[in-house]
C-alpha cells in the first residue's frame, strides 16, 4: 500500500490506552531484530501472548517506577507505528542523575524507512533532554548493522563498552552488544 505524502505523523507520551498497539508492535519486530539469534517458535505469538504484552505495557506505562521513565509512540494519524523507552541509565559506570538510556527503540517492521524512527529518537533526544539529562547511552546488537548505523549518523558513536545478554537463561541464546552514545543539547 503506498502511502500518501505528507500523512499526519507525530510522537508523542504514550498512554495505556497505547499498550495493545505498543505490544503488537514489539511482538511483530522480535522476530525481526533477533533473527538467527533465537529460533522463530521461541517468540510469542498469537492473542494470549498479545494480551499479555499489553498487561504488562499498561502496568509499565501506570507505574513506570522513576518520573524519569518515559515511553513515547510515533504515530501515523492514530496508529502507533513504533515506540521508544527513556530513562535513567542502569549501566554501574553510569551517573543516573546525569545520563540517560535510550532502552528501546523500535518501529514496526513494516513501517521501516518512512521517517517514524527519525522522529522517535528527535523525541527522544528531546524528552531526556527536558529531564535535564546531558548524555544518553544505548545498547545495540552488534549484528545490527541498519540500526548502528542509524545511530551514528545520527551522532552516536561506540563508547568501548561491551557486553554479552543470556536471552534464555541457559547461555545457549546470547546476543553480544555495543554500547553507543551521544551528548545531549
Amino acid at each position: 500500500m503506498d502511502r500518501v505524502s505528507g500523512a499526519d505523523v507525530s510522537v508523542r507520551v504514550a498512554w495505556a490506552d497505547d499498550a495493545p498497539a505498543i505490544a503488537a508492535v514489539q511482538l511483530r519486530a522480535w522476530p525481526v531484530l533477533y533473527a538467527g539469534l533465537v529460533p522463530s517458535e521461541a517468540f510469542p505469538s498469537g492473542p494470549e501472548a498479545e494480551q499479555a504484552a499489553a498487561a504488562a505495557w499498561v502496568e509499565s506505562l501506570q507505574k513506570p517506577g522513576d518520573a524519569r521513565n518515559r515511553v513515547l509512540v510515533a504515530l501515523e494519524r492514530n496508529r502507533v507505528t513504533g515506540f521508544a523507552i527513556t530513562g535513567p541509565a542502569s549501566d554501574p559506570d553510569r551517573d543516573p542523575v546525569a545520563d540517560a538510556e535510550l532502552r528501546e527503540l523500535t518501529v514496526d517492521p513494516e513501517e521501516q524507512r518512512r521517517g517514524h524512527g527519525s522522529r522517535l529518537l528527535q523525541a527522544a533526544a528531546d524528552t531526556m533532554t527536558a529531564d535535564r539529562f546531558t548524555l544518553a547511552v544505548t545498547w545495540v546488537n552488534v549484528g545490527d548493522d541498519a540500526l548502528r548505523a542509524f545511530l551514528t549518523g545520527a551522532g552516536w558513536a561506540a563508547d568501548s563498552a561491551h557486553r554479552e545478554l543470556d536471552l534464555d537463561g541457559s547461555g545457549t541464546t546470547t546476543v553480544k552488544q555495543v554500547r553507543l552514545h551521544t551528548r545531549l543539547a
